[in-house]
C-alpha cells in the first residue's frame, strides 16, 4: 500500500511539470516573449530570498541583513562566483554583527 501510494504521488509530482516539455516543444514563440521569460528566475529569486535575507539575523538585528544583503548585491553585480556572492554576504553580516552589536 505504501508503494502504492509513493508512486501515485510521484506521478501526480511528475506528469504537470512534463506535459508542458511534452505538448509545447515544437512550439516556436516570438523573441519579446523568450527575452521576457528570461527575466522570471531572476524575479522569482529575489522574492523568494529577500525577505529571508531581512530576518536572517533576527527581528532586533536589521542592520548585519541590511549589509550583507548591499555586499551581495554588489559582488553579483561584478559578476564574481556565486560562493563568493553568498560568502561575502553572509561575512559582511557577520562582521556588522560582531563590530557593532
Amino acid at each position: 500500500m505504501l508503494i502504492l501510494l509513493i508512486v501515485a504521488m510521484a506521478a501526480v509530482t511528475y506528469v504537470p511539470r512534463m506535459l508542458p516539455l511534452v505538448l509545447l516543444q515544437n512550439i516556436a514563440l516570438p523573441n519579446y516573449i523568450n527575452r521576457f521569460m528570461g527575466f522570471i528566475p531572476y524575479a522569482a529569486l529575489g522574492a523568494l530570498i529577500f525577505p529571508g535575507v531581512l530576518h536572517s539575523t533576527g527581528t532586533n538585528h536589521l542592520e548585519p541583513a541590511i549589509v550583507g544583503c548591499i555586499m551581495s548585491i554588489i559582488l553579483a553585480f561584478l559578476r564574481c562566483n556565486l560562493i563568493l556572492v553568498v560568502g561575502g554576504g553572509i561575512a559582511g553580516a557577520f562582521i556588522v554583527n560582531i563590530v557593532f552589536l
